[in-house]
């Protein structure tokens, strides 16, 4: 496993993590002895990276990481979110009573008593911009109750204008072969800023991992049937903001990157890995068997200059004109 520094936070994490909203809900049926023997699968590979929110199972994988973890609190690093238990767009969110509420309730749902990194959950850029909820993580990481915070944001104006805040440490961002936008000024910029870039979505929702046809249904519960055009939250976090069946249309145009690189899913997640400025990619899973497989992708062979010029054209030419939402 490769480790890369994760901005100002000075943390050696893993080049690839995981992200944990699967093993807590909207994405159909869990099972926590299995996601345990997952979580537990990818530590002993060297993931030493988890990210999660109070609003995934409205707690339960901060539950399960809290069991997975024990023991072992000074050697995995865990990064929160907060503000989507309530209404983000209301300032009373983002108040020092509210947010260590949420704070505490995180920290005990961990087994903590001080949070690796806290981030802000996509946040509407009006209550960014307003800045009262810079000064309180301020206060809170005085108190030692954080020892970092980011932001995750939806947009690369919002995540340029959290660069200019002095004590962001990282950001966090829908980022794959199929989303480049990133590229071109934000990741150079928070390189030039020393915050630190977690790519979440990286397969888009697991368009890239070629295995959907046009006609697959999705469970009741799982967000990319409930979201898949934006009627829960933003359309950017479902397949990447594209409409499913030109994602898989989209996707079937890019199976040629799976040649000699496994699968599709490895050679989605190696090409993020590749990009300049990416510290940590954060795919989701459910069992162990996706956990393997996307370890699997540190192994396969890198992109070379000619493939990742290809695919920036692709991008280019064929899928960002059908990205919807703001990004």
């Amino acid at each position: 496993m490769k480790y890369n520094t994760l901005g100002k936070t000075g943390y050696q994490v893993s080049e690839l993590s995981f992200g944990t909203w699967a093993i807590g809900g909207s994405w159909g049926k869990t099972n926590d002895e299995e996601s345990l023997r997952a979580l537990h699968k990818a530590m002993d590979e060297g993931v030493n990276f988890f990210d999660t929110a109070d609003v995934y199972g409205d707690g339960h994988s901060e539950e399960l990481l809290k069991t997975a973890t024990k023991g072992k609190e000074n050697e995995i690093k865990i990064a929160s979110k907060f503000c989507r238990k309530g209404d983000i767009h209301d300032p009373k969110t983002y108040e020092m009573n509210q947010v260590r509420s949420y704070l505490e309730d995180t920290l005990t749902r961990l087994g903590r008593e001080s949070l690796d990194l806290y981030q802000i959950h996509c946040p509407p850029f009006e209550i960014l911009k307003e800045g009262a909820v810079f000064q309180v993580l301020d206060e809170l990481k005085k108190e030692g109750k954080i020892k970092h915070y980011g932001v995750s944001v939806e947009t690369v104006e919002e995540g340029l204008f959290c660069l200019e805040q002095d004590n962001v440490s990282t950001l966090q961002v829908i980022f794959n072969m199929m989303r480049q936008k990133p590229l071109d000024e934000l990741f150079p910029k928070a390189a030039e800023k020393n915050v630190g870039i977690i790519a979440r979505v990286p397969l888009a929702s697991g368009l890239l991992t070629g295995k959907f046809t046009k006609n697959h249904q999705f469970e009741q519960d799982d967000h990319r049937n409930f979201n898949k055009d934006g009627e829960a939250f933003n359309v950017g976090e479902t397949f990447g903001g594209l409409p499913f069946e030109k994602g898989v249309e989209l996707a079937h145009d890019l199976s040629w990157i799976k040649e000699a690189r496994g699968d599709m899913a490895q050679a989605a997640l190696k090409w993020v890995m590749q990009q300049p400025g990416v510290s940590t990619v954060i795919p989701g899973f459910k069992n162990t068997k996706q956990v393997v497989d996307n370890l699997g992708a540190t192994e396969v062979k890198p992109f070379t200059d000619e493939e990742l010029n290809r695919l920036r054209d692709f991008y280019q030419r064929n899928i960002h004109q059908h990205i919807r939402g703001v990004y």
